[in-house]
């Protein structure tokens, strides 16, 4: 089969990654083969090649995000039969912890996001990949596989942020920051879903725009200076005092000025850090405003069936910005770095 494979860091991606001859995987008995339709790009397939922040294991596949058709299954395979069409579960867990049996898998000590941490040889761009049964989902005919790649962790990770951690409710004031990628994009949505008011973030007109497209009520540029004063200006025209949630996944550059947006008692919920992690924050804003910040990551696989009920409902439209064929897909890993997409990076394995 044909996969993507890169065997030294690089921050080039160009001179590591080649598309590679290598064998289709032997599963083991709680395992599926599935064949990938279609693959989604995530920020974490830049740090597996830059081998940083973690040193992923060589050589690599990356790719935590795939949908396709299941071709085989181990003989300690219950639910899943030769045909089904899946979706990845990414969160990879030992199931067996209090963390994971109290429904906190994304708190498990062995935790491992797949297709950046795991290998060698193990992620999700590939002809062919493999799985453990808990580690996916089935997707309803009516689902694409395209938009069920695109859906499936940034979709789990926005509902967790929200539903899960920041427990949205509705009528809220949500800010939305990044709201051109993958989690912003969702996130934007659910928020809606919810009848939240939505202020979202991004970095150029045309991304803001299509926020708005989206169900956004408000844009703001977040690459200038008075960003968040121009957040300010929005809450004071809604009567309010600040945002009741930041959702947040840039970072550095951003973080402080967030902090001081939210309401007393508001909630930031936050995962990743794109532009840096070694941020600052005003502690008064932590105690004298009884601010609850939150962390997360991944989310449980329950939350991922949500998400794709609500894109089989029409509800969720995952944004599809490009898809690539498989011998162009490093394409993909440049247009992330530059930051080029809104919405997600798709590429098509089993188109060359």
């Amino acid at each position: 089969m044909k996969a993507a494979v890169f065997r030294e860091y690089s921050k080039d991606p160009t001179k590591v990654i080649k598309i590679e001859d290598i064998d289709v995987p032997k599963i083991k008995p709680n395992e599926v083969l599935i064949k990938v339709e279609s693959a989604a790009y995530n920020y974490n397939d830049l740090w597996a090649i830059w081998g940083e922040p973690v040193k992923t294991p060589l050589p690599h596949i990356s790719g935590s995000d795939i949908a396709g058709t299941v071709v085989e299954v181990g003989s300690e395979v219950l639910k899943l039969k030769v045909g089904d069409r899946v979706a990845s579960h990414s969160n990879m867990s030992c199931r067996v912890c209090d963390a994971c049996t109290s429904g906190r898998e994304y708190d498990c000590n062995d935790r491992s996001i797949w297709g950046f941490q795991t290998g060698p040889l193990w992620g999700g761009f590939a002809q062919y990949t493999h799985l453990p049964e808990v580690n996916v989902v089935k997707i309803a005919d009516n689902v694409s596989f395209d938009n069920a790649a695109a859906a499936s962790m940034v979709g789990m990770t926005s509902w967790h942020m929200l539903v899960g951690r920041a427990k949205i409710k509705p009528g809220q004031l949500v800010l939305i920051m990044g709201g051109g990628s993958g989690v912003g994009s969702i996130g934007i949505q659910i928020s809606k879903l919810y009848n939240c008011t939505v202020i979202a973030t991004a970095g150029n007109k045309d991304k803001m725009d299509k926020c708005l497209g989206l169900g956004a009520d408000y844009a703001v540029n977040h690459r200038e200076a008075d960003w968040y004063k121009k957040v300010r200006g929005i809450t004071k025209e809604l009567g309010q005092t600040g945002v009741d949630v930041v959702f947040e996944h840039i970072g550095k550059s951003t973080f402080p000025q967030e902090v001081g947006l939210l309401k007393i008692g508001g909630t930031l919920v936050a995962t990743g850090a794109t532009t840096g992690y070694d941020s600052t924050i005003d502690l008064r804003y932590l105690f004298f405003k009884g601010t609850n910040l939150l962390g997360s990551t991944q989310g449980t696989k329950a939350e991922l069936e949500d998400v794709m009920y609500w894109v089989s409902k029409g509800k969720i439209k995952p944004v599809i910005d490009t898809t690539l064929p498989f011998s162009d897909m490093v394409k993909g890993h440049i247009m992330m770095a530059e930051a080029q997409q809104f919405g997600k990076i798709l590429t098509t394995p089993q188109k060359l």
